[in-house]
């Protein structure tokens, strides 16, 4: 059976890192922004937690709006955003305003902002106990960003001044149900962490529900990332970065952690997306 491919020859390759606001200092995190900006990558990704999520898990962390503000003013080029901002976290109008505010700030020039605002249900459930939130469960949540993700896109309407740019939407996951249902609904990106074997019918379960949902499945970027530490579907097979691009995806997103940042792994996925871009 042919596998299904996503429709994306209309976009280039773009290579995002996501750096982890653990175990180490701020300094040290913000010159690794620079560094990767400087490097060349296309989007810099934080990440949404308030608790390491790997050992020590007392260690150094730091939250995420915050940071991303400071990347706004700090950099001149790179998209970023959270991967992926927990919606149970904060009122979803105070999220479409915080992102809106962060847009402005990252702009240099009229209608430039460069933020991705990556969102997603949320999982980590001791960052809900320390903070108060009500878990519920997977399905409540999700029910939960499918409300908020229509009131972000509302307040961004009414926000004065508006958002410089229509600010793409990412949302992060794989469930069949109701996840893949949202990305077609909302999303102009899709993140997923799935394994390189699922992919293939994860791809078709979006397109039915594009198909269901009156979506062009090309309107929506393919994205996923992986971990130096060794997990997901980048480093399961030698040609799984090919394989990828073969899929349809145009955003790959290593991982890397705190406190040294070592960017170094990057360099090769730079070269095979000059390559591959013609450049």
């Amino acid at each position: 059976m042919t596998e299904p491919k996503h429709p994306s020859s209309h976009r280039p390759l773009r290579i995002g890192v996501q750096l982890a606001p653990q175990h180490g200092s701020y300094t040290g995190y913000r010159d690794a922004v620079l560094r990767a900006e400087e490097l060349g990558v296309d989007v810099v990704f934080t990440w949404d937690h308030f608790f390491p999520l790997t050992e020590p898990f007392d260690a150094p962390h730091f939250e995420a709006w915050t940071v991303l503000a400071a990347m706004a003013e700090q950099t001149e080029r790179v998209e970023f955003g959270p991967l992926v901002n927990c919606s149970s976290y904060r009122n979803p109008d105070l999220q479409a305003d915080m992102a809106r505010t962060v847009d402005h700030i990252s702009a240099r020039a009229p209608g430039a902002g460069r933020l991705i605002f990556g969102t997603g249900s949320g999982w980590a459930q001791h960052d809900y106990d320390e903070y108060g939130y009500e878990f519920g469960t997977v399905g409540s949540r999700l029910d939960d960003l499918a409300a908020d993700l229509a009131r972000v896109r509302a307040r961004w309407d009414r926000l004065n001044p508006p958002p410089t740019r229509r600010i793409p939407i990412l949302i992060g996951g794989q469930g069949e149900r109701k996840t893949l249902r949202l990305v077609a609904q909302h999303a102009d990106i899709w993140h997923t962490f799935t394994s390189l074997y699922e992919l293939p019918r994860k791809i078709g379960v979006l397109h039915e529900w594009c198909a269901r949902e009156g979506r062009d499945p090309a309107d929506i970027e393919l994205s996923t990332g992986y971990t130096v530490r060794g997990f997901g579907p980048l480093l399961e097979r030698t040609d799984a970065a090919s394989h990828l691009y073969d899929l349809g995806f145009r955003l790959i997103v290593p991982a890397i952690d705190g406190p040294d940042y070592d960017l170094a792994p990057v360099k090769a996925l730079l070269d095979w997306r000059d390559r591959i871009n013609g450049l």
